[in-house]
């Protein structure tokens, strides 16, 4: 809405610089930035009001938890997601199409989460809505924007440490793109388990998502790394800056001992947003890279499954790992600052592969 109306203008004196990308993505960032930190307050006391015990414990959870986590409020991402919304809507070109496809996989995300936070909060249970319902709802919202993107840009499927080399997957992108979308928005969702530990590697992946955003929809930087151009996908990184606003506003009061859980409103969302950033930078296979924290909380979860059911025998103390860990000894921090800096690393070497062609 700024832009157009600076445009509108005809971008006079000082008001030129929001011609420039890199302006209003840190503009969105601010702006996401200071208005959760402004609305945290009466947003936490209002959850506590409405959830009287907050979010249901798990009991097969570590026994901890039942003690230090009972009574704190969930939905906090709402917060997020009204804090990420006016920030991209403000700053964004209302003529792109991908962070419209980017907004409405991550609202629709979140509106599932929120509806399964809902029923747990109000039936006094963890589990929520149906596995079968979450999934087929988060399929189809992810479906029609791998659908949408493909008319833009494509079914092929570009491969890391090549120059621009990708195979065309035809109608099969689709499932693909998909699955990638909604496998980031469930991993995710795992690791938000402890203080602060699903918060700031989303952070840390959106903000690597951005960098290549803005490199594969700028023609001279993707002709120069080798990778594929995207026309209209460097817009996407006033979203990746409204994002990260709206996170460290949210980890401002999430951080330990929280006062605020994020929920699967916020989870789901989130994760759902870096899968579609994922699609339509055509990185999807860095992903598991830059995201492998999350790939790996959730392997573990599929593994202790897994084993438990054809064994008998659990491969982990606790599934996802994050929980292994605690029930090693690790404090809740420790556990949270290390895997902190294991997303740092795994995005740093996603990075590379930009170069490594």
């Amino acid at each position: 809405m700024i832009f157009h109306l600076a445009e509108w203008l005809g971008f006079p004196g000082i008001l030129n610089v929001i011609r420039y990308l890199t302006f209003r993505s840190g503009a969105a960032l601010m702006t996401a930035l200071f208005l959760g930190l402004i609305i945290g307050p009466r947003f936490i006391h209002w959850l506590r009001a409405n959830q009287g015990k907050g979010q249901p414990i798990r009991e097969d959870g570590p026994a901890s938890h039942l003690i230090t986590k009972k009574g704190t409020p969930t939905m906090g991402g709402l917060m997020i997601l009204i804090c990420l919304t006016v920030s991209t809507l403000l700053w964004m070109e209302w003529n792109k199409p991908f962070v419209w496809t980017a907004l409405f996989v991550t609202l629709g995300f979140g509106l599932i989460g929120f509806l399964d936070d809902y029923n747990k909060v109000m039936k006094r249970s963890t589990a929520g809505v149906s596995g079968r319902v979450r999934l087929l709802a988060e399929f189809l919202i992810a479906g029609c924007a791998v659908y949408y993107v493909s008319t833009f840009s494509g079914t092929t499927l570009y491969l890391p440490f090549l120059k621009d080399v990708g195979l065309d997957l035809g109608w099969f992108y689709m499932a693909f793109g998909a699955l990638v979308i909604v496998g980031a928005g469930n991993a995710v969702n795992l690791t938000d388990g402890l203080d602060g530990l699903a918060t700031m590697p989303v952070i840390i992946a959106a903000m690597t998502y951005g960098i290549i955003a803005y490199l594969v929809g700028n023609a001279v930087f993707a002709g120069y790394l080798g990778v594929h151009y995207v026309a209209g996908a460097g817009e996407l990184i006033v979203f990746v800056g409204a994002l990260i606003g709206a996170g460290l506003a949210f980890l401002w009061f999430n951080a330990p001992p929280a006062a605020v859980f994020m929920g699967d409103t916020g989870s789901l969302a989130l994760g759902g947003a870096i899968g579609t950033i994922a699609v339509i930078t055509n990185h999807e296979l860095v992903l598991l890279v830059v995201g492998g924290l999350f790939v790996l909380e959730a392997v573990s979860v599929i593994v202790q499954v897994a084993s438990f059911k054809m064994t008998g025998k659990r491969v982990f103390k606790m599934a996802p790992i994050h929980h292994h860990f605690e029930q090693l000894g690790w404090p809740e921090s420790t556990v949270v600052i290390r895997f902190w800096i294991i997303s740092f690393v795994l995005a740093l070497s996603g990075l590379a592969t930009l170069k490594l062609r």
